[in-house]
């Protein structure tokens, strides 16, 4: 919950400070955010690569296991869906592609400003992107304080789901609290495919 907090805390200092000082050039430039784009991508296969964990799921391989991100995958897009009858500024499409961060803030939100920018301009995307952070966010701190909510009244894969791609590391530790540890291999399997999913569900919907 630390590093969720910090984010956003992070967040408005970078507005209080672009409302109150000159910005540099180069803090500027879209290329920048794609520079940064390609490292977390970078980052992502080398973490999935050079997990151990990964290596013994893929040793004792479940396919019944598919259908726990599958029902995360299709549940977020259903309720992303339906928020758009509330958002009457943002259509399925870009309601969708938001959800489709699964609590992946960081790189949900830059594929977003960067894939929108062409279709609906710099600042339109960038505030896309905005609420694609703040929403991914949001939904790591809902999985976090309410883990032992979601198991009490919905069973113990429901921390998992709510979790996103955080169930694989940042909300490990409290699924294996309140659901078990038997659901170790299951909440990293999900975590690991959702993670894969969200540059292919995100792009899809913003080019929608």
């Amino acid at each position: 919950m630390k590093s969720s907090i910090f984010v956003l805390v992070v967040l408005g200092l970078g507005v209080i400070l672009g409302l109150s000082f000159p910005v540099p050039d180069f803090l500027l430039d879209k290329s920048l955010s794609t520079y940064i784009l390609y490292a977390l991508m970078l980052q992502v296969g080398i973490s999935l690569g050079c997990s151990d964990s990964l290596k013994k799921l893929v040793r004792n391989f479940d396919f019944r296991l598919l259908l726990i991100p599958l029902s995360t995958i299709i549940g977020t897009l259903i309720f992303s869906a339906a928020a758009s009858l509330l958002l009457s500024k943002w259509t399925v499409a870009d309601c969708m592609a938001v959800g489709s961060g699964f609590a992946y803030y960081s790189l949900s939100s830059l594929l977003i400003t960067q894939l929108k920018e062409a279709s609906v301009g710099v600042q339109i995307a960038s505030e896309l992107g905005t609420i694609a952070l703040l929403t991914n966010i949001f939904r790591e701190l809902m999985s976090l304080v309410g883990a032992p909510w979601f198991r009490k009244y919905f069973g113990s894969l429901a921390p998992v789901s709510a979790a996103g791609v955080n169930s694989m590391d940042v909300v490990l530790p409290t699924i294996t609290r309140f659901s078990g540890k038997e659901m170790i291999p299951v909440a990293i399997l999900h975590g690991i495919l959702l993670d894969m999913s969200v540059p292919f569900f995100v792009t899809l919907f913003c080019q929608m």
